[in-house]
Order: C-alpha cells, then sequence, then structure tokens
C-alpha cells in the first residue's frame, strides 16, 4: 500500500518529525513492503517553523535575542531569498518549553523578544513574513513585542507603561516616532479563540502557563483592547484567533496589521495536502493525546476530515487515547480507528516516559492485527 504518515508533535515528548520516524520504524516491521510517504504537520504550534521551512527547502539562520523572560538566547528562523519571505516560529524565543518549570510566573513573562526576529526581517530585506505564534510562555497581548518595536504606553499620568500587569491603568497609546518597514505579515494561529472572556486566552490557557488571577490578567487585556480601539480604531478583541499564544494574535493584528489565518490551512496549502491524501490507500496520523479537542479544529482532527471527503482510511495514534471523550458517533465520520500507547499497551505515564519504545510498537501492532486483518481498509 501507499501509507502516508502525517503526524503532529507529541508535546513535551516528541517533534512532529520523530512521530513521523518513529511510527514509520514500526510500521516497516510489520510491513516492509508498503510504501511510506513521511509528512510532518504542524498547526501552528512548536514545530511550525521546521515544518513549513522543510517543506519550503528555505535557509535556516540564527539570531540573538531573549526569551519570555528577557534571558539572552540565540533562534532560529528561516530565510526565502527569492520569495523574500521569512518564517519566525515565535515558541523558538518566547515558548514555555523554553523556560524551567515552575520557575517563572506569566506576570513576569512578556513578548518583547519577538521583536528582534522582525527587525532581523526587516533588515534583511523579507517583504512577507509568516509567524506560527502557537506554544508561547506569555499572555501579554503582544504589548511586549509593540514595545520593542516603539510604540509606547502611556498611563494617566503620561508616565510608560513597562509590565503588562500595569495595563489597566492605560490611558494613550503611542505609535513608533519613525515609520518602520516591516514586512507584511501572516500569522499561523492554532487556535480559534477571541482575546477575552470566558473562551478567551485568560480563562481557557492561562492555567497551563501558571497563570490563576484571571481578574486582573484579563482586566489589564480588556482595558488595552479599550483603548487600542479608541486610540487605534481597531475593534477586533472577538475577532477568532485573536486569543492564541496569550493575545499575541491580537498584537499582530492591531499593531502590525497581520493577517491571522488556521496554521493547519497554511500547511496544508503548501504541502499539497489533499493531493496526497488522494495518492495514498491509508493514512496515519496522531499526537499527543486523541481527545474530544481532536475534532475541534486541531490538525491532527483535520486530516481526519479531509480523509473521510476523500474516501481514504486514516487511522489515529495517540500517546494517550481517551475513548470517553471521543464518542463513537463522533469520531466514526473521521477515524477509521484510533489507538493509544495508553491504554492499549502501556499506561500514560511509561508512555510519556519513554515513547520512543512503545510508538513503534505501537504501530507495528496497528500494521499487523488492524491493516493484516482489513479492519481499517
Amino acid at each position: 500500500m501507499n501509507v502516508l504518515i502525517a503526524p503532529d508533535k507529541f508535546k513535551g515528548t516528541l517533534t512532529a518529525q520523530a512521530v513521523a520516524d518513529l511510527i514509520a520504524r514500526g510500521w516497516r516491521e510489520a510491513r516492509p513492503q508498503d510504501r511510506l510517504e513521511l509528512l510532518p504537520m504542524s498547526d501552528g504550534g512548536d514545530g511550525f517553523g521546521e515544518v513549513l521551512s522543510g517543506l519550503l527547502k528555505l535557509e535556516e539562520r540564527t539570531l540573538a535575542t531573549v526569551n519570555a523572560a528577557h534571558a539572552p538566547i540565540e533562534a532560529t528562523w528561516w530565510w526565502d531569498p527569492t520569495a523574500r519571505m521569512v518564517i519566525i516560529e515565535s515558541a523558538n524565543i518566547i515558548g514555555l518549553t523554553l523556560l524551567h518549570p515552575n520557575r517563572f510566573h506569566p506576570f513576569d513573562l512578556d513578548t518583547f523578544g519577538l521583536g528582534a526576529a522582525l527587525r532581523a526581517a526587516a533588515d534583511i530585506g523579507a517583504k512577507h513574513c509568516l509567524i506560527g505564534i502557537g506554544g508561547s510562555a506569555t499572555n501579554d497581548a503582544g504589548f511586549g513585542l509593540a514595545r520593542s518595536l516603539g510604540w509606547r504606553f502611556l498611563n494617566e499620568h503620561e508616565q510608560p507603561i513597562e509590565a503588562w500587569t500595569q495595563l489597566a491603568t492605560l490611558r494613550h497609546i503611542r505609535p513608533p516616532a519613525s515609520e518602520q518597514r516591516l514586512p507584511e505579515m501572516l500569522v499561523a494561529v492554532d487556535v480559534q479563540n477571541p482575546l477575552l472572556g470566558p473562551a478567551g486566552a485568560t480563562r481557557v490557557y492561562g492555567p497551563q502557563k501558571g497563570l490563576e488571577d484571571f481578574e486582573l490578567a484579563e482586566k489589564c487585556l480588556g482595558t488595552l483592547a479599550e483603548v487600542v480601539k479608541r486610540d487605534l480604531g481597531v475593534d477586533a478583541a472577538d475577532e477568532p484567533g485573536t486569543g492564541a499564544a496569550g493575545g499575541l494574535g491580537y498584537g499582530l493584528r492591531c499593531f502590525f496589521k497581520a493577517r491571522l489565518e488556521p496554521g493547519f490551512t497554511l500547511f496544508a496549502q503548501h504541502a499539497h495536502l489533499l493531493d496526497r491524501i488522494r495518492n495514498a490507500q491509508l493514512v496515519l496520523t496522531g499526537e499527543g493525546a486523541i481527545d474530544k479537542s481532536t475534532l475541534m479544529g486541531k490538525g491532527v482532527g483535520e486530516i481526519a476530515r479531509m480523509c473521510r471527503e476523500a474516501g481514504v482510511p486514516c487511522i489515529g495514534l495517540a500517546g494517550t487515547f481517551r475513548p470517553s471523550e471521543l464518542s463513537e458517533d463522533m469520531s466514526r465520520p473521521f477515524f477509521s480507528s484510533v489507538f493509544g500507547m495508553s491504554p492499549h499497551l502501556t499506561t500514560p505515564e511509561l508512555a510519556m516516559r519513554a515513547p520512543e519504545q512503545w510508538l513503534p510498537r505501537l504501530a507495528s501492532e496497528v500494521a499487523r492485527t488492524t491493516v493484516e486483518s482489513g479492519n481499517a481498509c
């Protein structure tokens, strides 16, 4: 068979490329005669830059900047001199995985370090900038990034605000003193949440970053949105994707006139994904946990949906599969079958501790018991 292997990362343990390689290793043990095509995917979160730059064969570069805690780092970005386009993965600069667990509070983190990447893009003569913003450690709505590029945020005494937790006192926003020639920005968002409210950046994703004082954070971002609407004439807080990456989608949209697009859509376009699916007889996809959120616009669920529409069987492979959250009625139209290292082979703890051991074994078992029996196809 022609088998397309198109997984996302297993967050916190494996990159999308590593997942694809491990699935392929196990599959070949059971079915060496199959023709495998590996296509690591990203929906705009961690790994987006690596995946897209690999598809487009871009030049890898590095720049000196600071992470979300303002510690010096060297960050990777990518350059296409022909198209004059750069790709920036914000998780390489302000990502949560770059910080020591439980050492920093999100009130002390911001997006300031991203400014160096946009300046580098401008200096190299980039006309277009594609930014993947998922996986951030921040919740500042792009305040730090805007400050790093000359925007000024003033309180009632016309004093500059230098920390996003002081935005509740914001009264005026002033643009940079000199004109900036930044590239046109297209932002890959991995979620469709708005900036504020019960489904907004703070309440939905803040807890993952250690944020507990929702009231203060929401007040700060709400005040920012009010002043942006008044001073800049941009009313975007309710737009889908503005809550992505702790509101970074909002900041890029309002301060830099960026356009927001679902990251999976951009990946699918650049990868010619539908053509690859139609050329396959079976698609294998997967992520760290396949659950109810998988079918809410995430990349793995979208691949399964595309397979269903193309009439190609799709098997989901996960670190953890939660059947109780993915009801049979919901999963049947999308996945042909779903399997997890947990519960099918081991415990969630052991699966996370040694995915290099369990994932090839899972793929091999699925190839033998499901494909050979004809249950998947």
